[in-house]
């Protein structure tokens, strides 16, 4: 595969905190990349599910504090995950902690009050477009044509795939503000990583990242603590959201948009939505429906289009 020197499109202007960089790698994906991006699209395809479980008998703070204490504590196991960083990086870590961790994940439970999962999947689908966005916004350049087909094509297959579910969703205006605000902040954290995960690695980042979103979910964990009754069905579905979801897959991400940029690296999102259905349908009966399986094709079209080389436009 073709590696860039250096990631040397930084957004200069930008003050260090709010800034991004290319991937090191611009050729298609290899093996390794569509082996990290199944891994976390199946990871993170089942987190609905698990939230869902959760939300039984858990109120949505102690949820987002459980999964972030579980995903924190695996990560600090590792040695690799305690060497030390630049203190001029602390900020951006900081922010990255806010953006991708404490912020969204205490906002998506609460949303799922009111939004079931189909529609939350669908739109958390949005995740490559607004990652994409902020890319071009940080980065001064447009996604190729090749990706941007990729991206909307993607997006397309989600929608086919939760939109037969959507019928009679007791979804509300609130909690659909507060996914897509979520989402807007998934897709800027997501880019403000990649220089980091190049620097460091992404063991070092996410932990401290983690560390940080504590000062949100903490807080917010324990206003939720009345109300919630600890049945043992929702505290097992925390084991693998927390460890798998807020740990493994968060760790695999960061190494993915690393290597390959934000952009590409954000695909893993489109692949949740087919792996979502799936779960459905093998573990609650759910039917599956035709438009959600020509969905699966589109998604997966999607993906490849937007794994292919990187021919970005604007440059420099």
């Amino acid at each position: 595969m073709k590696v860039q020197t250096a990631p040397t499109t930084e957004f200069r202007k930008a003050p260090r905190f709010l800034r991004s960089a290319e991937g090191l790698v611009s050729d298609a994906f290899g093996a390794k990349e569509w082996a990290l991006l199944g891994a976390i699209a199946v990871i993170w395809g089942s987190s609905f599910l698990w939230i869902d479980i959760g939300l039984d008998t858990l109120r949505p703070g102690v949820v987002a504090m459980i999964r972030v204490l579980l995903g924190a504590t695996a990560l600090s196991c590792f040695r690799k995950a305690r060497v030390p960083v630049d203190r001029a990086d602390w900020a951006p870590i900081a922010l990255v902690g806010l953006l991708w961790i404490g912020i969204p994940l205490s906002l998506f439970p609460i949303a799922q009050q009111w939004v079931d999962s189909s529609m939350a999947g669908m739109l958390n689908g949005a995740v490559p477009l607004t990652t994409a966005a902020w890319a071009t916004l940080l980065l001064g350049r447009m996604p190729g044509r090749v990706q941007l087909l990729g991206l909307c094509l993607g997006f397309v297959g989600v929608v086919a795939i939760s939109g037969p579910e959507l019928s009679g969703s007791p979804s509300t205006a609130l909690g659909i503000g507060l996914i897509a605000f979520s989402v807007v902040l998934y897709g800027l954290a997501a880019n403000l990583t990649v220089p980091l995960q190049q620097r460091y690695g992404a063991l070092p980042v996410l932990l401290r990242a983690q560390l940080v979103s504590l000062l949100v979910v903490v807080p917010f964990g324990l206003f939720h603590l009345p109300g919630s009754s600890f049945a043992a069905g929702s505290l097992l579905a925390m084991l693998p959201l927390g460890i798998l979801g807020t740990g493994l897959a968060f760790v695999m991400m960061i190494s993915l948009v690393g290597k390959v940029g934000s952009t590409r690296g954000s695909v893993p999102i489109y692949l949740g939505a087919p792996v979502a259905v799936a779960l459905g349908f093998a573990l609650r009966g759910e039917a599956i429906e035709p438009t959600a399986l020509a969905g699966t094709a589109l998604v997966v079209a999607g993906a490849w289009l937007t794994s292919r080389k990187d021919r970005a436009t604007g440059r420099g």
